[in-house]
């Protein structure tokens, strides 16, 4: 059952995403690569996922893949937790060589590129987030709720920091848990909220 609903949501996001992002050749290349690389890594789509098993819920059925629809949202949710994964693997951050079994952004295309990858495909999300084809109010409502759990305050980039700030100490389970809530938490229950 759970096969039927992550490998056509899957599909679905990676059709998204291609028709979303940059293509690897537009100028200019280099940061559409590393954009793309990174994106196209693998990965199992969560955030989108849930995002359009809400959809489902609420609409008694999967919206079609429309330009703006659920996809959209669902792509949108992938660029930012990507976005996330390329900075956190940085050498000033995790300093990881793999993600997913490939190589990370940076090892690929240099920390420059990495960083600005990353922010672009923030930025991208942000875009992709304004074009919803949905109510103003609600479009401004998921936009408010998703730059909220990307944020500071119980949100990734807060959870960012104090998992950094916890690295050389030993935090207690409470101090963990609020990592955790922050840092992935925070994310997947926006994209609940937001589906």
């Amino acid at each position: 059952m759970l096969d039927q609903t992550l490998e056509p949501g899957r599909v679905r996001i990676d059709a998204a995403l291609e028709r979303l992002l940059p293509a690897a050749d537009a100028a200019p290349a280099s940061i559409h690569r590393a954009m793309r690389h990174s994106v196209f890594a693998g990965g199992k789509r969560l955030r989108p996922i849930l995002a359009m098993e809400a959809a489902r819920l609420v609409a008694g059925s999967l919206p079609d893949a429309l330009p703006g629809g659920i996809d959209d949202l669902g792509a949108a949710l992938e660029m930012l937790h990507t976005y996330s994964l390329v900075h956190d693997d940085l050498p000033a951050m995790d300093n990881d060589d793999l993600r997913r079994g490939q190589p990370t952004c940076h090892k690929v295309f240099g920390e420059a590129a990495a960083i600005l990858a990353g922010d672009a495909l923030q930025t991208c999300a942000y875009q992709v987030l304004a074009r919803l084809c949905c109510p103003a109010e609600a479009r401004v409502r998921i936009v408010e709720e998703i730059a909220r759990a990307t944020g500071t305050v119980e949100g990734m980039i807060g959870g960012q920091v104090m998992d950094l700030e916890a690295e050389h100490t030993r935090p207690d389970a409470a101090t963990l848990e609020q990592i955790h809530r922050s840092k992935t938490g925070a994310l997947i229950t926006a994209s609940v909220a937001a589906g």
